[in-house]
């Protein structure tokens, strides 16, 4: 069944009104003290586990009426049409004309151990080095059987044996805290651990990589408080969007 072009004309004219509806309320609510209505958010499984999980409870507090609805995904979810407010997605996206992003920083990709694994099996000093290390590896394709290293002067693909493998960044994490090998993660996953000692870098002269931290929402002629509020509540904790947050010495972070 479809609709007759004067129904489809119909349907897209009620569709307007109703937007136009939404923007007055949004209008309305901008000019009160108090923020209300549900917000909802789509986020990256990873980020949202350890980054947004933490910013929440902060959240919250500033904008008490503002009730929070959010999805964890391992791919970003079509925002418009599954009516969700914002995404925050990391690495590049292809963002329809109708959605506006604004990056709130980079993340490097980065190798590390826990100290206990460091003393037991040695610090690696160059890339061929890690061939005899125990690697914790993500389900991935590409970092199947090698990981690729850029140096100053230098392009390498290191050969690794994977002692686990898996597609949930957050157990891999354990697993390295556990001290069951080294493992590659965005700093985002590991940052807190880093400046807590729990973890230490391996071979951070290589570059393996960075993935941007972007936030997402639809363009709409009178953005919604609610949205508003989280757009300037994350900008004002993420300033710089050319700054990997979780590599810096900015202890905020985690407190």
């Amino acid at each position: 069944m479809s609709l007759t072009d004067a129904g489809q004309t119909y349907y897209d004219c009620i569709r307007q009104i109703l937007v136009d509806l939404e923007e007055a309320d949004a209008l309305a609510a901008s000019a009160s003290s108090k923020l209300t209505g549900t917000l909802r958010i789509n986020c990256h499984i990873g980020f949202g586990q350890l980054q947004l999980a933490r910013l929440l409870p902060l959240f919250s507090r500033e904008y008490e009426n503002i009730a929070i609805d959010v999805k964890l995904t391992s791919k970003a979810l079509d925002l418009v049409g599954e009516a969700y407010d914002i995404g925050i997605f990391i690495g590049l996206q292809n963002f329809s004309s109708n959605m506006i992003s604004r990056q709130l920083g980079i993340s490097e990709v980065i190798l590390c151990a826990s100290p206990g694994y460091i003393k037991e099996k040695g610090m690696p000093q160059k890339p061929e080095e890690l061939s005899s290390h125990a690697c914790l590896n993500f389900d991935y394709e590409q970092l199947k059987h090698s990981w690729h290293l850029v140096g100053e002067n230098e392009s390498k693909d290191i050969a690794i044996t994977s002692k686990i493998t898996s597609n949930n960044g957050e157990l891999l994490r354990y697993c390295g805290l556990a001290g069951m090998g080294i493992l590659m993660r965005p700093s985002f996953n590991l940052g807190k651990d880093l400046a807590s000692g729990k973890l230490v870098r391996v071979l951070p002269d290589y570059n393996l990589g960075s993935f941007s931290v972007t936030l997402v929402y639809p363009t709409k002629r009178l953005m919604p408080a609610k949205v508003r509020g989280f757009v300037d509540f994350m900008v004002r904790h993420f300033p710089d969007p050319e700054r990997d947050h979780w590599l810096s010495s900015d202890q905020n972070l985690y407190e």
